[in-house]
Order: structure tokens, then C-alpha cells, then sequence
């Protein structure tokens, strides 16, 4: 039996029953730039900041270092994930090898569809930023008529996933060079930012412990608008396993991926956290309704605080985080669906799964992915609260996702079968992996509850006011779950098999395996990686 590291594959990728088939050229920094730019601390600081404003004041603050206490447990989880199995399709992968076919083929399902409704809500972003640089880019209307914000939203966003698109199907190496200088900017945005606000506070810390009079009159209190604020920053703090997700373009993944991880939750934390409490504190008047508008929100207070050319600079350095933002979210979408699809786990998977040959990047599952990101936005054209609901529906399935991971994990813990470290483990918890387990699945289920309450605040604020409307929240993530469920057990599970083109070389052979293996079984008699022996096959699942 041979060894992984004396495989046929120099990449490492047989070890998981692939043959490396993308571009392994993503070096570390790029690897952080990936997670740091799918949580883009200025796209949804910036986008969102309004919202938690005006439901619960100054004080909404306080939740995001809730939130990253919480996401900090599931990002650990995932670290350690991705130090043992540093796949493309991360969660859809890490999933497969801790639960039934069913419950791991929902897991990549439901972030596959989330990721694209989250492209088009990040791309929304633009809505809220460029037309306050530039009046201009308020092509549709003038900005006060009911539909004009959502109609110019739609067409720019629309503009923006479509440059995504291109520039992702061209390849890695495009998409990471923008990706890297953008966050490069970003980050230096974000610094010089906290110093400019940190420089014209004009108020206390007292602030963030005074209700300032709301939650009166809410059933809860200010606790129900706290929780309602609360996901303004929930919304944002998501997306850190994509440094996993590019896994198989990254040079030495098991290393170099769960320490990109964590430092991205980390780092726009703590960058996100300190542009929160000085743009707070500088803003010359709290009381101003446009501090908690969509027009206006952190944009206004830096433009009333850093005013002409400063505060416009850094409004462009917000569009550059929207683009690099979408670039990355996008290139997450399309190596899950290139990552279900070489299973033969999606519909045209063949197709699908297909690499260009000299750009080796999955282009059709690019140019799907954009078209199918507008699909959403057209639906709400219509709707003025369009930021919200589409943020609250790819945030819901984002985290009952990450739960379709960390709760199996759990298990395996529990039962004794995760594995402990040996030398080909990128990162381990040791003996803090089951409290730290256990505190994110509490954390995940309570998040996902949170989310998906059918509150009027979130999903139906403006007139027509109906109980449709409320509660499409619920309707949709119900429908696009249990349709999922049903596609795979009626359809998809009796065709699961890594297609031929995509199966590692058997052992001594320079040709992949001529027939299609089963998922997760690897066609020669490679070791299995750790922890494989204890998970299930998809054959044993669909038996």
C-alpha cells in the first residue's frame, strides 16, 4: 500500500480520489485575501450599518463581538477541517466525510444557492456607495422615486456580476492578482479610516450603553431590537472557508488554509469592530435620520466627518471592496458547483464540471453561476427592501450549512471516532475541539433561528404589507430544502460517481481510472485519508 505523499499525484489530490485538474498557484497572502474578501469588512460594514443603526441604535455595536465570538467557534471547527481536507467545495466536501449522502449533498445544495443569492446582494452593495460619490451613477431615476433605488440597484449589480464573470472564467491567477491588490487597498482603507474617525470623536464610550429609546414599545424590549440589529452584523462576519474552497489552487492547503482562516475572521474583526466604534463616536449628529437610512448610514457620517476629497476617497476604496468582494464570493459559488458537479451531484454535471485546458478554471460553472446570480435580483426588482431580504435569505442558508458540518462533527466527536493529529494535519484543536464544537453548533442553531424569525423588520418593512411577503423567508429556505432533498433522494443518489475525467490516476498509471469511482473511494489502493474509514460512502447512504 502506498503512502500519500509517495502517490502518483504530486499535488496531493488523489489522496480524495481527484486528479488535480485546476491551477495550484495561490500563494498565503493570496489565500488570506480570499476569506478577507468574501467578509469584506467595508462591503458589509458599510452596506449594512444603516440597518442595525435604526433598529437598535447606538448600541447595536455590541453585537459584533458577539457575532465573532460565535463565528470564531465555527471557524476553528472549519480550520481544522481544512487542515485534514483542503477540497474545492469545502463545506459540501468536509461534510461528506462526516455524514450520510443526503445530509452532506444538502450542505454544499444549500451554501450553492446561498452563494448566489449572496452575489447578488453584495453587488447590491454598489447601490448604497456609488451614487452618493457620484450622483451620476443614479442612472435610474433621481433617488426619490418609491422604486428608483431598487431598479438602479438591479441594473449595477447586474453590471458588476457580469465584469465577475469574466474575469472568473478567464482564471485563478486573474481573479487572485484584483482579488489581492483590492483587500492590499482595502485594508490600508481600513486603517487609515479608523485613525481619520478616531481623530474627530466627538463623544464618550456612554453612548453604546444608552438604549437611546428604543425597543420602546417592541414586546421584548430593547433585547427584540437588539436581536434584530444584532444581524446587521451577522450578515457580515461569513464566507472565511473560502480560503478552504480554493483549497486545491493553493500551495501547501493543509497549511496554509485553516491559518488563512482564522486570520481573515480575525482580522475583520478586528478592523470591522474599530470602524464601527470610531465612525459611532465621530458622527456630528446621532439624532440624524440619515445615519439610520439606506441613503446615507457610515457613508454620511465619513462624508460629514472627512468631508470633499477624503471622504470621497474613501467611498472609492469601498467600491473597490464591493468588486473584490464579488469577485470572491463569486469564485467560492462556482468551486462548489464545480466540486458537486465532477460527483456527478448536479444536474449537467458533465458539463458543469468542465475545465478550460489552458485557463484550467471551471469556466462553465462561471458564466452559469453570473447568469443565475441576476435570476434573484429581477424577482425583487420591485421591492424597496430589497438589501435586507436578500441578505437575510443567503445568510439563513450560509449558516443552516455550516450547521450541516459542525453538528455531524460533533457527533464523531462524541462517539470517539475524530481522529487526533499526525503528521500530515494542518491544524488541530487538541483537547479544546469538543467545547469549542459544542459552542458552535449552540451558536449556529441559535444564529440560524435568529435569521430566520419572520419578522416584519426584515421581511416586510415597506408596504404592501402581507403575510407572504413576512413570511418568504421561511417559505423560500423551506422550499429550496426540502426540493433539494427530494432531487437528491429521487434522482441524484443513484448517479453519484466521480466522473472519469475527474478520478485520480490509479496507482503506477499516468491516466485517470477508466471507470467512474464512487464518491469518496479512491479507484486504486491509495491510503485513505485520516478519518476516512469513519465516514460513511454515498453508496452506504443511499442504501
Amino acid at each position: 500500500m502506498l503512502e500519500p505523499s509517495k502517490s502518483t499525484d504530486s499535488s496531493g489530490m488523489d489522496e480524495f480520489g481527484y486528479a488535480q485538474t485546476l491551477d495550484r498557484s495561490i500563494g498565503k497572502f493570496a489565500s488570506f485575501a480570499a476569506g478577507v474578501s468574501y467578509i469584506s469588512i467595508l462591503t458589509g460594514v458599510f452596506q449594512l450599518f444603516y440597518f442595525g443603526f435604526s433598529m437598535a441604535g447606538p448600541a447595536y455595536a455590541w453585537s459584533w463581538p458577539i457575532v465573532f465570538v460565535g463565528q470564531l467557534m465555527v471557524a476553528l471547527c472549519f480550520a481544522e477541517l481544512a487542515g485534514r481536507y483542503p477540497v474545492a467545495g469545502s463545506v459540501y466536501n468536509w461534510a461528506k466525510r462526516l455524514t450520510s449522502g443526503t445530509f452532506s449533498w444538502l450542505a454544499g445544495w444549500l451554501l450553492l444557492i446561498s452563494s448566489m443569492v449572496a452575489l447578488g446582494a453584495v453587488a447590491l452593495a454598489l447601490q448604497i456607495t456609488l451614487p452618493q460619490l457620484w450622483s451620476g451613477f443614479q442612472i435610474i431615476g433621481d433617488g426619490t422615486g418609491t422604486y428608483d433605488f431598487a431598479l438602479n440597484g438591479v441594473l449595477l449589480a447586474s453590471i458588476m456580476i457580469g465584469i465577475s464573470t469574466l474575469i472568473n472564467a478567464f482564471g485563478v491567477k486573474l481573479m487572485t492578482r484584483i482579488n489581492s491588490i483590492g483587500v492590499f487597498v482595502e485594508l490600508i482603507a481600513a486603517v487609515l479610516l479608523i485613525l481619520a474617525l478616531g481623530f474627530h470623536v466627538v463623544r464618550g464610550p456612554e453612548v453604546f450603553f444608552d438604549t437611546a429609546g428604543f425597543g420602546e414599545g417592541h414586546d421584548l424590549g430593547f433585547f427584540g431590537v437588539f436581536l434584530i440589529g444584532a444581524m446587521a452584523s451577522g450578515y457580515v462576519m461569513y464566507g472565511f472557508d473560502t480560503a478552504s474552497s480554493l483549497g486545491e489552487e493553493t500551495k501547501d492547503p493543509k497549511r496554509t488554509a485553516p491559518k488563512a482562516i482564522l486570520r481573515a475572521v480575525t482580522a475583520s474583526f478586528l478592523l470591522g469592530g474599530l470602524i464601527l466604534l470610531f465612525g459611532i463616536l465621530a458622527a456630528p449628529d446621532l439624532s440624524d435620520p440619515k445615519v439610520g437610512s439606506a441613503d446615507g448610514g457610515l457613508q454620511y457620517i465619513v462624508l460629514s466627518v472627512l468631508g470633499g476629497p477624503f471622504g470621497k476617497a474613501f467611498l472609492a476604496c469601498i467600491v473597490v471592496a464591493v468588486v473584490v468582494c464579488t469577485l470572491a464570493v463569486h469564485a467560492a459559488a462556482i468551486r462548489m458547483m464545480f466540486a458537486m458537479a465532477r460527483d456527478n451531484n448536479l444536474p449537467f454535471s458533465r458539463q458543469l464540471s468542465k475545465v478550460d485546458p489552458v485557463r484550467k478554471t471551471p469556466t462553465v460553472a462561471a458564466i452559469v453561476i453570473g447568469v443565475l446570480a441576476v435570476i434573484p435580483l429581477l424577482v425583487n426588482v420591485m421591492q424597496p427592501a430589497i438589501f435586507t431580504i436578500m441578505s437575510s435569505i443567503s445568510i439563513v442558508l450560509i449558516y443552516l450549512s455550516y450547521l450541516l458540518v459542525t453538528v455531524p462533527l460533533l457527533k464523531k466527536r462524541l462517539l470517539g471516532k475524530w481522529p487526533g493529529e499526525d503528521s500530515d494535519v494542518g491544524f488541530s484543536m487538541g483537547k479544546w475541539g469538543l467545547p469549542v464544537n459544542i459552542l458552535a453548533v449552540l451558536w449556529g442553531g441559535a444564529m440560524t433561528l435568529n435569521l430566520i424569525w419572520p419578522r416584519q423588520e426584515i421581511y416586510n418593512s415597506v408596504p404592501p404589507f402581507e403575510w407572504y411577503l413576512q413570511w418568504g423567508g421561511v417559505l423560500f429556505v423551506g422550499a429550496v430544502t426540502v426540493g433539494g432533498a427530494l432531487l437528491y433522494r429521487t434522482k441524484l443518489r443513484h448517479q453519484t460517481r466521480v466522473l472519469a475525467e475527474h478520478a485520480a490516476a490509479a496507482p503506477g498509471n499516468s491516466t485517470p481510472a477508466p471507470l467512474e469511482a464512487p464518491v469518496g473511494v479512491h479507484p486504486g489502493p491509495v491510503s485513505a485519508p485520516a478519518g476516512a474509514a469513519d465516514a460513511p460512502s454515498v453508496l452506504d447512504a443511499a442504501r
